[in-house]
């Protein structure tokens, strides 16, 4: 099959020119013509499109300058590149055409040699710029792609990596999906609260949201015979026992180490490290006191322990709902912040919903 000739839209309101540019052009290129702009801008918009355009200035009624405008106006037009034909007195304007969108000139009377050299130039550089633009459309589906992949092989990592701590916990069911979820809804709530704004950005909830589930990763670290003892621990036993949380911080800094830093494991380290710290100071493992607990560890606190209320333990059975509440509320100011008890009141209904919608 021959390749389809480009096709010229010549724009002149003169016959004279008309007919040296269509036998100058018409055995290369496919010829349109138009005698005045609205014509010019109707089959310009028209099918097939022209690839380039040749537009006198002078014209009655619409000028080459306002088809220009109207042209890169147009979401349909504005790709089509447009070469000016003016007499040698409007060589002065040739900065206004460019303002106005225009690729180039060409000066009357005209030069055939010219004429073809840069219609040829400038289909040239249109035709690189859609394949340019293509390879680039192209390339962007490809990168949308890989993230995607990406993403999902991060999060099912980071899922099997928490999913260690449930296996040597089998009583925790969807803990982590639960908690999960609750400390996003925590951060939605306080994310405009004046002493949260400036932490909980749209990207840091995100991270939480991700890292969230790795908060006792630590535990894989705490021999059966403590983590899984049907009653209370002694004394020696929970000393080793709170130590899940320096465990989890070092399991992630130990891959800061191997592989460097960012965002995620940073806030993961968070998580991991303080979620048991109390605002009172009378927490673990490093006893800080109200708002030196970082967001992350304040907001995990109360998802944590909500969850081990409601749910059911080797030590103890599953508090209802509203005692959940009850003792939170409690808390509040001793082992919770106050602002982040005063949102989950708030959202209390939604955390009941999600025990329901990821039940043991």
């Amino acid at each position: 099959m021959a390749e389809k000739k480009p096709k010229i839209l010549i724009v002149d309101d003169e016959r004279f020119y008309i007919n040296v540019l269509v036998e100058l052009l018409r055995n290369d290129y496919n010829t349109a013509v138009a005698k005045n702009g609205e014509d010019a801008l109707s089959r310009a918009s028209g099918e097939p499109q022209p690839d380039l355009i040749l537009l006198d200035i002078l014209m009655p009624d619409t000028d080459g300058y306002e088809v220009c405008r109207r042209l890169k106006e147009n979401p349909k037009t504005q790709d089509i590149p447009v070469i000016f034909l003016t007499v040698k007195s409007e060589v002065d304007d040739e900065i206004k055409g460019f303002e106005m969108g225009a690729v180039d000139y060409i000066a009357k009377p005209m030069s055939p040699p010219i004429v073809k050299a840069r219609v040829a130039t400038h289909l040239a550089l249109a035709q690189s710029q859609r394949v340019l633009e293509e390879d680039n459309a192209r390339l962007g589906e490809w990168l949308e792609e890989r993230t995607r992949e990406i993403r999902q092989t991060q999060n099912v990592a980071i899922y099997c990596l928490a999913s260690l701590a449930e296996t040597r916990d089998n009583e925790t069911g969807n803990h982590i999906h639960r908690t999960q979820h609750y400390v996003k809804a925590l951060s939605m709530q306080l994310k405009e609260h004046p002493k949260f704004h400036d932490v909980l950005t749209d990207e840091y909830i995100d991270l939480l949201y991700k890292s969230a589930p790795l908060h006792d990763i630590g535990k894989v670290g705490v021999p059966d015979r403590i983590l899984l003892h049907p009653g209370p621990l002694n004394a020696e036993d929970w000393v080793e026992m709170k130590k899940h949380s320096e465990y989890g911080m070092a399991v992630i800094e130990k891959g800061e180490s191997a592989y460097g830093s960012s965002d995620f494991l940073r806030l993961a380290k968070e998580v991991a490290y303080c979620h048991h710290e109390h605002w009172n100071g009378h927490g673990y493992p490093q006893g800080l006191v109200g708002e030196d607990i970082p967001v992350a560890g304040r907001l995990m606190a109360v998802a944590d322990v909500y969850d081990a209320l409601i749910s059911k333990r080797v030590y103890k059975e599953a508090y209802s709902h509203k005692k959940a509440v009850e003792m939170i509320k409690a808390d509040s100011g001793t082992h919770f912040d106050p602002d982040v008890v005063e949102a989950f009141v708030l959202l209390h209904e939604k955390f009941q919903q999600i025990a329901r919608d990821y039940p043991d």
